[in-house]
């Protein structure tokens, strides 16, 4: 995919998620790789809102460039959690960083896991690292390290007391995932308030359901070219 498809695809993410009502304010960051190394991606700039991002407001950044730790309109914890991730993980093409409420308050919980109750749940299964050492807002290049360093040979990280990140090979993919973990940890925290017992899946049930999303990713980029679409059908994505 050339670079300017990619800022199409990112730029609608952003728009998205305001839709969707997983902003956080005028913070919060995505990132998409251009190069095969992974070290220059594009990215968001500081304090624009999501629902205003278009194609060529994102920033096209080289992780080598320590200079960008300086940069007003780069936020700082943006550089230091994707520039790491993209450059020891160059198999993750896109990296979205979320605080949705219904993920991150399972985030917050003495256990953080999402337990497989239901099909999306499920999706989950031992496919999740976890953060369980907040320690404050992630805004230097050993911080984001770690983060990159937690995720072994996953893409999918809950940040403790934080929020969560998905990382992926696509963005249509990434979209989906962030869609759906969402809806599960919705799922969950609802089953949860119950305060009755939960009816977990058996360890072969939630695999097998696991390895079944897995093997639909045409269903993912469906969702995010029907999703992209409505956009472009309102006029408020461009293409260039």
């Amino acid at each position: 995919m050339d670079e300017k498809q990619i800022r199409i695809d990112l730029a609608a993410c952003f728009q998205l998620f305001a839709k969707l009502g997983m902003h956080e304010a005028v913070a919060n960051h995505f990132s998409a790789a251009v190069s095969k190394d992974g070290k220059k991606f594009l990215i968001n700039p500081k304090w624009k809102h999501f629902s205003t991002i278009q194609p060529n407001d994102l920033i096209l950044v080289n992780a080598d460039n320590e200079t960008l730790f300086d940069h007003p309109h780069i936020d700082t914890t943006a550089l230091a959690i994707h520039g790491q991730i993209h450059q020891l993980r160059p198999d993750i093409r896109v990296v979205l960083h979320l605080h949705p409420i219904y993920t991150t308050a399972i985030a917050c919980l003495e256990n953080p896991q999402i337990l497989p109750i239901d099909q999306n749940t499920a999706r989950y299964f031992n496919r999740v690292a976890y953060d369980e050492h907040y320690g404050g807002m992630a805004d230097s290049k050993a911080e984001g390290h770690r983060l990159a360093q937690l995720l072994k040979d996953k893409k999918r990280l809950m940040m403790g007391n934080h929020g969560v990140l998905i990382g992926s090979h696509s963005i249509g993919v990434a979209f989906d995932d962030m869609y759906t973990i969402e809806r599960a940890c919705q799922i969950l925290s609802i089953a949860y308030a119950t305060q009755q017992p939960l009816k977990i899946l058996s360890d072969d049930v939630a695999e097998k359901t696991a390895l079944d999303w897995e093997s639909i990713e045409d269903f993912s980029e469906a969702h995010f070219e029907e999703m992209k679409n409505m956009l472009i059908q309102e006029n408020v994505l461009r293409s260039n």
